[in-house]
C-alpha cells in the first residue's frame, strides 16, 4: 500500500478535505467524512487517492496506488501512440514517365507501404504538359492498382494547381483486397509530407 509518489495525486493522510465522495471497486459509493473514507481504504489494505480535487466534495478512489499509477502510465502511452504522426512518403512522376522509371518508383512505394508509411504520389505538370492531365490520371490509377496488394486508395486523383495527386494507406496484415475503384473519395486538403521525408523522383 502506498509507495513512492511520482506526481501530484494526494493519497491517504495527505488529503485535507473534511469529507470526500468515494468511488472504487468493492466500496459503497457516496459521500463520507475523511476519517471514515480512510478507514474503509485501510480495512481493504488499499489507498485513498484524490482524483478530482476540484469537485465538490473532492472525489477519492479506493485502490492500490501502484496499480493506479500503472493504469495512468498505460493510458498515457496509448494516447501517445494514437497521436504519433503518420509518416507520409512522396513519389513524383512526370506525365510521360517511362516504364523503367515507373517500375523503380513502384518498388519504392511497395517498400514504404510495407514499413507502414502512407504514400502520396503525384504527377507534376510543367508548362504545356498540363494538356496531358488525362494521361497523368491514367498513370496514377495504374499505380494504385499495382499497389492494391499492399495499400488502399484513400483518394482518387485530384488536380491541385500543377499537381495531380493520390494518397495510398498501408493495408493492415490480413486485410482483404479491395478494388481501387471502390475506395472512397476524400475531400479536402491532402496530408503533407514530413520535413524529413525525401521525394522519390
Amino acid at each position: 500500500m502506498g509507495g513512492k509518489k511520482e506526481d501530484t495525486n494526494l493519497i491517504n493522510d495527505e488529503i485535507r478535505a473534511s469529507e470526500v465522495r468515494l468511488v472504487g471497486d468493492n466500496v459503497e459509493q457516496g459521500i463520507y467524512p475523511l476519517d471514515k473514507a480512510l478507514k474503509i481504504a485501510e480495512e481493504q489494505e488499499l489507498d485513498l487517492i484524490l482524483i478530482a480535487p476540484q469537485a465538490e466534495p473532492p472525489v477519492c478512489r479506493v485502490m492500490d496506488y501502484q496499480k493506479f499509477k500503472f493504469q495512468q502510465r498505460k493510458h498515457a502511452k496509448e494516447q501517445k501512440a494514437k497521436s504519433t504522426k503518420l509518416v507520409v512518403k512522396e513519389i513524383r512522376f512526370g506525365p510521360q514517365t517511362d516504364e523503367h522509371d515507373y517500375n523503380f518508383k513502384l518498388k519504392h512505394a511497395i517498400g514504404f507501404l510495407k514499413e507502414g508509411a502512407k504514400v502520396k504520389s503525384y504527377v507534376f505538370f510543367k508548362g504545356r504538359s498540363i494538356l496531358f492531365k488525362e494521361q497523368g490520371e491514367v498513370l496514377l490509377l495504374r499505380f494504385a492498382n499495382d499497389l492494391e496488394e499492399y495499400g488502399k486508395l484513400d483518394q482518387m486523383p485530384v488536380l491541385e494547381g500543377k499537381r495531380m495527386t493520390i494518397m495510398i494507406s498501408p493495408k493492415k496484415p490480413g486485410s482483404k483486397k479491395k478494388e481501387a475503384k471502390d475506395a472512397p473519395e476524400v475531400d479536402g486538403a491532402v496530408q503533407q509530407q514530413d520535413d524529413n521525408t525525401p521525394d522519390v523522383e
